[in-house]
């Protein structure tokens, strides 16, 4: 459990109804429920004993009113005024003695209270008011403090968070975890930038995002309360930028208390002083995640991938993905090339996530119509990174439909930048790498920090370098001038500008020098890899 979670507890739960039926002083007189069954897990707020006829008139609504049934109308419709005066003052119950006035409850008050739906409790054994009281008070203010105790290790809580400097993800993981219910950061476009579920999963949380907060409105300046939401504003530098939602644990489930919304509060003013400390866009941040946890398969399954992405603004219905990275040497000041390449997409129609991969290093996720070709999207991104800094390589993953082939994609993206040296010529018409574009040198260019690449070379052609450095021959030029021409001896002898004769000579001089057959394809070919992976070794 994270340390910022107040002292490991479950939410402060208020006392009802029938906590209090089932307390021994009560459950001594053999409580009975006879109306109003539904409502009892109302809060009791505190008990009040009567014996008026008005008693509405004492109340403030949430008491549990307590009576010997003296004080009752004799009339039925002065008994439906009294039980009417106590509903609409929002009592919690009505307890009723059946010893002295009454043996069994009056029809009309069972009527009356059954309409409006107030608990309506009969006891049948005399029970101590007075003691009642006292407990059920006791147990009232013992709460009280409780709850004081906790919303002072909230405040603490949140204290620490902002005094250490805390990001955003550190202050939603942290509300998350103080309740026990999934909290959700979005903009002011109802995309959501963080989402740390809790009793729940992001596809369960995050599913159809867009419509679902927006159809609960933009609420207002403070705490909103909904049937199903919890939401609260979060400002920068004085304006609205965005809000914090927290929602049920599920839709059976314990609705909001108290301890939520002072957490929901706490949670706001954090992440407002948290906008103000990092500077760096959260929405930027957030497909910096995205694209990260994609890439690493960090997801929790393909579902809570696409739930995420789509909270994000990514079509993920009927569509097809492309992955790029963009290696990139710093450009002109202030150039932002995320924004500005997110920037470039949109405006050619490109729905797509942009963020930072690793230094120098950006990652980009193209989400493309069914029957869209990709190349052209990609070309934009092309175009639009080389426009940005002063050195930018773009290298594509293949195609995919399904976000859980993300990483495979993003791998093939990467692949392709790691075998692509710098100055790289590329294929004409096309300004990006691709998977295909990778052929021998390309690959060697890959392994060249493997020592295995590195020991081939020497062994298959240490010993013709050696002789070239002691007697200040050339064998090695001729070799290559031969694997080019693969193995025709006139063709080898004109591109070094050789008689036939030499070239022979020189030709023999390697095969004994290499112990090799260079009229076998099979060592020719070793030979060439050889030859290739030194010219790779000798570009670093």
């Amino acid at each position: 459990m994270n340390d910022n979670q107040p002292a490991g507890e479950g939410p402060l739960r208020p006392l009802t109804v029938s906590d209090v039926l089932a307390l021994p002083v009560m459950a001594a007189g053999r409580p009975r429920v006879v109306a109003g069954g539904p409502r009892l897990d109302g809060p009791v707020r505190w008990v009040h004993i009567t014996e008026l006829t008005d008693p509405a008139s004492f109340l403030k609504g949430g008491e549990l009113v307590l009576t010997t049934g003296m004080p009752l109308p004799q009339d039925a419709a002065g008994v439906r005024r009294y039980v009417d005066e106590l509903a609409d003052i929002g009592a919690a119950a009505l307890v009723i003695e059946l010893v002295r006035r009454y043996h069994r409850p009056p029809d009309p008050l069972v009527d009356a209270c059954r309409l409006r739906g107030l608990p309506l409790v009969t006891l049948a054994e005399d029970v101590n008011f007075l003691e009642v009281t006292q407990v059920v008070h006791a147990l009232l203010l013992g709460n009280q403090a409780e709850a004081m105790r906790r919303t002072q290790r909230i405040h603490e809580a949140f204290t620490a968070l902002t005094l250490r400097g805390a990001g955003p993800e550190d202050v939603v993981r942290a509300a998350a975890e103080m309740t026990g219910r999934t909290v959700v950061l979005e903009n002011l476009v109802h995309q959501a930038l963080i989402c740390e579920p809790s009793g729940s999963t992001v596809e369960e949380a995050l599913t159809d995002w867009e419509r679902r907060s927006r159809a609960r409105g933009p609420g207002d300046g403070t705490v909103t309360r909904g049937p199903d939401w919890l939401t609260a504003p979060v400002e920068y530098q004085g304006e609205r930028w965005g809000r914090v939602v927290m929602l049920p644990t599920r839709t059976d489930g314990p609705a909001f208390a108290p301890e939520d919304v002072t957490v929901l509060e706490r949670t706001a003013m954090a992440l407002t002083v948290a906008r103000l400390i990092h500077p760096t866009p959260w929405d930027r941040t957030a497909h910096r995640n995205a694209l990260r946890d994609l890439a690493g398969q960090r997801h929790r399954s393909a579902a809570d991938a696409r739930a995420r992405c789509a909270a994000l603004g990514l079509p993920t219905e009927q569509s097809r993905f492309v992955a790029a990275v963009v290696d990139f040497r710093e450009g002109k000041e202030g150039t932002e090339p995320e924004r500005r390449l997110l920037e470039g997409l949109r405006t050619a129609g490109i729905p797509a996530l942009v963020g930072e991969l690793a230094p120098g290093r950006l990652g980009a996720l193209l989400a493309l119509r069914v029957s869209q070709p990709w190349r052209p999207a990609v070309e934009r991104l092309s175009s639009t990174a080389l426009g940005l800094t002063s050195y930018a390589v773009v290298s594509v993953g293949s195609e995919f439909t399904d976000l859980s082939d993300a990483a495979r994609s993003f791998r093939e993206a990467a692949r392709v930048a790691e075998a692509t040296p710098p100055g790289q010529p590329l294929p004409p018409g096309r300004s990006f790498h691709e998977l295909s574009d990778i052929g021998l040198r390309r690959l060697l260019y890959a392994l060249r920090e493997d020592t295995r690449v590195q020991e081939y070379a020497e062994q298959q052609l240490g010993r013709l370098i050696d002789h070239d450095a002691q007697h200040g021959t050339d064998l090695l030029t001729t070799l290559r001038h031969y694997l080019d021409a693969a193995g025709n001896k006139t063709v080898a002898a004109r591109r070094g500008s050789l008689s036939r004769e030499t070239t022979y000579q020189r030709l023999r001089a390697i095969e004994r020098l290499l112990d090799r057959d260079l009229e076998s394809g099979e060592q020719r070919t070793e030979l060439h890899v050889a030859l290739t992976a030194l010219d790779v070794l000798r570009a670093r």
